[in-house]
């Protein structure tokens, strides 16, 4: 199993100084890799300050500062951009960091009061329609061939995009997939059958009820885990490597408690835990060492 923190691009003033230290610390530390919140959201008016860095932009300062970690987002909803300057910005960071950028993604969900900022699609069908032809147009640019795409939401006239990213095939796909509890909803599995044509599994689980309920401190959690690795398994071809990443925080315990609690789910088929501890900290927190200090124990390996 790798082991990454999760970081904010919100909160401490907005400093990005301060963020691209937290990557340097993590580097520092042991950690494998570190991924940044990319999201556009702001503060409501009847809510406090929410200050708020770009993800794009700390990310390529991070791969300036760092030599070995991998750096991505968490997560970038496609349907919600313009899928050809991810490919532009992706490719970017992928050389400026030496082949070192994971793009994660997913439908990304919308605040219930409707966008900040208009544009934003509600409905979930479309963003899903808009996310499959997002990552199709990824593909296609990023393949260095001349491309063209017509799709229900994104055209796309014949162009040659180049320079390529440094990572072949493409830069690293990891998506988010819903893991349906209800047996009558099995055979469908669409956002499952799309994450297991990439490169890893972002893994959420959907009740009876239709509802999120993907709980990684739990023992369910964990048989749903288990059961979303044995059907990846059965399901890709080729046997290539592939991800399942968990994403949860481990401040409150101890080193020895955080060693017994991965391995745990890395015995269930996660590749990846994301330490997400700063969800704890960064919304009234001004003072960035409690989170520098959490960085830097490290992460839980023998």
């Amino acid at each position: 199993m790798r082991f990454g923190v999760t970081l904010p691009s919100a909160g401490y003033g907005g400093d990005p100084e301060t963020f691209v230290q937290f990557a340097v610390d993590a580097e520092e530390a042991g950690w494998d890799g570190v991924f940044v919140w990319d999201t556009p959201y702001a503060a409501a008016p009847d809510e406090p300050p929410f200050y708020l860095a770009d993800a794009w932009v700390l990310l390529s300062a991070m791969a300036v500062r760092t030599e070995r970690l991998r750096l991505g987002t968490m997560l970038t909803p496609l349907a919600w951009q313009r899928p050809w300057l991810i490919a532009r910005q992706a490719a970017t960071l992928d050389r400026l960091s030496g082949g070192r950028f994971t793009l994660a993604t997913g439908l990304g969900a919308p605040p219930e009061e409707g966008p900040y900022f208009g544009g934003d699609e509600p409905d979930r069908r479309r963003r899903a329609a808009m996310l499959d032809e997002s990552l199709a147009i990824l593909e296609g640019l990023w393949s260095g061939e001349p491309f063209a795409f017509e799709g229900a939401h994104f055209d796309l006239r014949k162009v040659t995009f180049r320079p390529r990213p440094l990572q072949l095939p493409r830069i690293p796909i990891w998506v988010v997939g819903a893991w349906p509890r209800d047996p009558a909803a099995w055979p469908r599995r669409k956002s499952m059958r799309r994450a297991i044509r990439y490169d890893g599994l972002l893994p959420n689980v959907f009740g009876l009820d239709g509802e999120p309920v993907f709980d990684a401190s739990s023992e369910e959690a964990l048989d749903d885990l288990r059961a979303m690795r044995a059907w990846v398994d059965a399901e890709r071809e080729g046997g290539e490597p592939y991800d399942i990443v968990v994403e949860r925080g481990l401040g409150e315990l101890s080193d020895a408690e955080a060693r017994a609690e991965t391995a745990r789910w890395e015995e269930a088929g996660a590749t990846w835990w994301l330490d997400d501890v700063w969800q704890e900290m960064y919304r009234a927190s001004t003072d960035p060492e409690p989170l520098r200090r959490r960085i830097l124990r490290g992460p839980p390996i023998a």
